[in-house]
């Protein structure tokens, strides 16, 4: 279900864990040859930006064609949240998959109420300068791709984001520091992807490679207030160790040129990578994220994990350093929901160097 992929444009943390489970999810339909499973239920879920979050959930899961077990499943997922933090998201988000897998499309839509906090800019903005902020979002993710050769494909990316509405404290962070978008922007951006993708798995892979790089433009002859280009590369790689364990490894840039506004901007922490820190405990335009985790089989559906991570933030790639590097580590517990598509419901503890951190209870893997 929530198999949104790792982009910069923000994973949503709200997209997360069953409260109740449908028998075609676990139990006794549990079977490859399955065409199609469609879940409308509640959810709970948690993270540190958000808290709890309560609300509903439709779900499916399909093969565009009958019993085409060789392509991944494809998954399209419709929400409703509304967090303890008094913060509102709708999505509707997914994966389809073409026979073959000739033909890919991402997708994200959404629309987001969403109080949060800002620390500054940059790798060393101090726990003391938290100032509160609002904000209301609309933002189209979409990502079709088609393959060019064996695992390789290249894709068109387009973004829209408007940002609205935004409540801040007059003469505080925001102001000091001149933050572009502060008063609210929409961004309109066109780009390339070229993608090697060989992991056996939509949601948890145990072996296979993916290296994608995009880039999306920015300018405001597509409509956007700002002009800046925004660059990504996401490297992972999975290992199958004897046991059914894996070494999953994730490298992971995200670099920005130009006046970049404030959503758009590098945002360390959540609960993709670096689990401990608050989603934009650390932002500026550039960010680098090594991540591993070993994932362990115990019993029946249950699992286990331990991970870690370093990372940072900067200006520009020089800032990206040893520096005031940041790290997390943690580990948490797997149950299998369905063990034929092998999606997971994590529980996962992440802790920073200060020995904080938080839950996050999520469906499927970080990456």
């Amino acid at each position: 279900m929530c198999s949104l992929r790792k982009t910069p444009f923000r994973r949503l943390p709200w997209l997360s864990c069953l409260l109740l489970c449908h028998s075609h999810l676990f139990g006794q339909n549990d079977h490859p040859a399955k065409i199609r499973h469609v879940l409308i239920l509640p959810i709970i879920a948690r993270s540190i930006e958000t808290g709890w979050s309560f609300g509903g959930a439709g779900s499916s899961t399909f093969h565009l064609k009958i019993h085409d077990t060789a392509t991944r499943t494809s998954n399209l997922q419709a929400l409703a949240l509304y967090t303890t933090k008094s913060q509102f998201v709708v999505a509707l988000n997914g994966s389809i998959y073409f026979p073959g897998e000739r033909f890919i499309i991402n997708q994200q839509l959404s629309y987001s109420s969403f109080p949060d906090k800002f620390w500054g800019l940059g790798n060393t903005a101090p726990d003391s300068s938290r100032e509160p902020y609002k904000y209301k979002q609309y933002y189209v993710y979409l990502h079709p791709q088609s393959l060019i050769g064996r695992n390789l494909f290249l894709g068109l990316v387009y973004q829209f984001q408007r940002v609205f509405d935004t409540e801040f404290t007059a003469g505080g962070l925001f102001d000091k520091e001149n933050v572009s978008g502060r008063h609210g922007y929409h961004v309109s951006g066109l780009g390339l992807s070229f993608t090697y993708d060989s992991r056996n798995n939509a949601f948890a892979p145990d072996r296979g490679t993916m290296m994608q790089f995009y880039f999306a433009h920015f300018n405001p002859l597509l409509g956007s207030d700002y002009q800046y280009t925004n660059f990504v590369l996401d490297l992972r790689q999975f290992i199958r160790v004897e046991g059914g364990q894996v070494l999953a490894l994730q490298a992971y840039g995200f670099f920005n040129a130009g006046e970049t506004p404030l959503r758009s901007l590098a945002s360390l922490g959540g609960s993709s990578s670096m689990r401990g820190y608050y989603q934009g405990r650390f932002r500026d335009k550039d960010m680098g994220v090594l991540q591993a985790e070993y994932r362990i089989p115990v019993f029946w559906r249950f699992g286990l994990v331990g991970f870690g991570d370093i990372g940072n933030v900067g200006s520009n790639l020089s800032k990206i350093n040893f520096d005031h590097l940041k790290y997390t580590f943690g580990g948490g517990i797997r149950l299998a929901l369905n063990q034929s598509e092998r999606l997971n419901l994590r529980l996962d503890y992440g802790i920073n160097p200060k020995f904080l951190g938080g839950f996050y209870l999520q469906l499927g893997e970080a990456f």
